[in-house]
């Protein structure tokens, strides 16, 4: 049922091509690094603070791809590039501290996670018409 909320919303915005299966993806790679971003960040390692500014950009990369009204292909494409950096940077800070911490490490592979899945969105987003 959500899923169909969420096409009649992408029809609105005028996106009505997107591919549900990579937003899903990209929607649950979201959900998996924030989670990972906010236990990495109780770590109280150098990355937390990259950590917990991560897990804000991908709480709302979900809650705009979860509410498309308003949305545009541009915006959230331009929403995707932010969200694929702010993971660049978590992935970057928590790799530093990967020998040390597991948790950093699981947190580094989730942040690349996300930016796989973002970016296969925005591929996708970019052949739309």
């Amino acid at each position: 049922m959500m899923m169909d909320m969420m096409c009649k919303d992408l029809a609105k915005a005028g996106m009505s091509t997107m591919d549900m299966s990579l937003m899903e993806a990209c929607l649950d790679a979201c959900s998996a690094c924030e989670q990972a971003s906010i236990v990495c960040s109780v770590e109280m390692t150098s990355c937390a603070p990259a950590c917990m500014n991560c897990a804000a950009m991908c709480h709302t990369m979900m809650s705009c791809m979860l509410r498309m009204q308003g949305m545009t292909r541009d915006v959230t494409m331009s929403m995707l590039d932010a969200t694929m950096a702010m993971c660049q940077m978590c992935m970057d800070e928590c790799m530093a501290e990967a020998d040390g911490s597991e948790v950093c490490k699981m947190c580094a592979q989730s942040c690349k996670a996300c930016m796989d899945a973002c970016m296969a969105l925005k591929d996708s987003m970019m052949k739309m018409a």
